[in-house]
């Protein structure tokens, strides 16, 4: 089957294409870093044959942390955690790259310190600030430092969180961004900041090293950020040097919509939520590697969404939260889908700092797979 097969992402080579999406696992440190547990927890999933294993959202600087027990990647104190966990997904013949992010006016006051910044001050909320010229400098900064940090840490490269409301999503769509200037308005000024977070992250480590992101392929809800707007987007990130990048969509205002749509999923009509935006990318002319997430929970889809070249690779959230060894019984023959049953109730103790794990696996008493 081709999804079981090798792949290269700017020399990153994987042995398959399944990658772990990048999940608020809720386990690091009160500092940020890199914790015992949550080692732990990228070790189950290399163990369980996962090619790829992406960190959760590790924010670049203090003020563009979501919440406490958030990874950090904003101080050179953290290299050395973020060292280990390249080295127990290595030791199992995984790769590892660091989602970097910056929450925006999702930034936790009561964590930072300070009032979120994001690009304009939403109506109903008197508490975040419109960034200035040098906020989005330090922000450029900050990606950069974080990417250099990262790679001097081993991992295998860093992946731009530009998706579910999150600070960068919030500069891409009209609905959160109604700032008028260079960074507002048009779609390409509503980008800017997004193509030059990646230029400061090639400034700072080169081309040789993979640089992927994690864009909504639609926002789904009125005002937001679309289709044919991602499409474009994509296709600039790729002109500029971005080596893949991952679909997503939804925000946590989208309702049912969002990037974890409770419930479970049909097999296979409910599957592969953005798959008709990653078909309209490639044929678009993208030709850098499409990371595909939504929904997914069959190996028959999976293997049909990378043998029909709608996308290069797969990835999933939920289902490795119940089954980090998913993709380890999928090669030794029983295909049954993913039993993650979308009850989204992994959320609570993620945000809590309890840490990540399946409370309804838990509650049944069944052993971690």
């Amino acid at each position: 089957m081709k999804v079981f097969s090798p792949i290269a992402i700017n020399g990153m080579r994987l042995k398959n294409r399944f990658v772990r999406s990048a999940t608020g696992e809720g386990m690091a440190n009160p500092d940020g870093s890199a914790s015992d547990r949550l080692e732990a927890l990228l070790k189950t999933l290399a163990k369980g044959e996962v090619g790829l294993v992406v960190s959760s959202h590790a924010y670049v600087e203090k003020r563009g942390q979501a919440r406490a027990s958030q990874l950090g990647a904003h101080s050179p104190d953290m290299e050395a955690g973020i060292a280990r966990l390249a080295r127990i997904v290595h030791a199992y013949g995984g790769r590892f790259v660091v989602q970097l992010a910056h929450a925006g006016l999702r930034a936790d006051p009561e964590v930072t310190g300070q009032a979120p910044l994001g690009p304009s001050v939403p109506e109903d909320d008197t508490a975040g600030q419109a960034m200035e010229a040098e906020d989005l400098a330090r922000l450029e900064a900050a990606f950069g430092t974080a990417a250099a940090l990262c790679r001097d840490a081993g991992a295998d490269g860093v992946q731009i969180h530009a998706a579910h409301g999150y600070g960068l999503s919030q500069f891409l769509s009209p609905r959160t961004n109604r700032r008028t200037g260079a960074y507002g308005g048009s779609l390409q000024n509503r980008a800017r900041l997004l193509l030059e977070v990646l230029g400061a992250i090639r400034g700072r480590i080169g081309r040789e090293y993979p640089v992927l992101a994690k864009i909504n392929s639609d926002d789904f809800i009125a005002g937001g950020f679309t289709s044919a707007e991602c499409v474009q987007v994509v296709s600039w990130l790729e002109a500029a040097g971005l080596d893949a990048v991952e679909l997503s969509g939804g925000v946590f205002e989208s309702g049912r919509l969002n990037f974890s749509r409770p419930g479970r999923i049909a097999i296979p009509d409910g599957e592969a939520w953005y798959r008709d935006t990653a078909r309209t990318v490639k044929a678009a002319g993208v030709t850098m590697p499409v990371i595909l997430v939504g929904g997914l929970r069959s190996l028959g889809t999976c293997e049909d969404i990378i043998a029909s070249g709608d996308a290069e690779l797969v990835a999933m959230s939920r289902p490795f939260i119940r089954e980090p060894g998913l993709i380890a019984r999928w090669q030794a023959g029983d295909t049954a889908p993913a039993s993650c049953v979308g009850d989204n109730l992994c959320f609570a103790p993620a945000r809590s700092g309890q840490g990540l794990y399946c409370v309804t696996e838990a509650r049944q008493g069944e052993r971690p797979k």
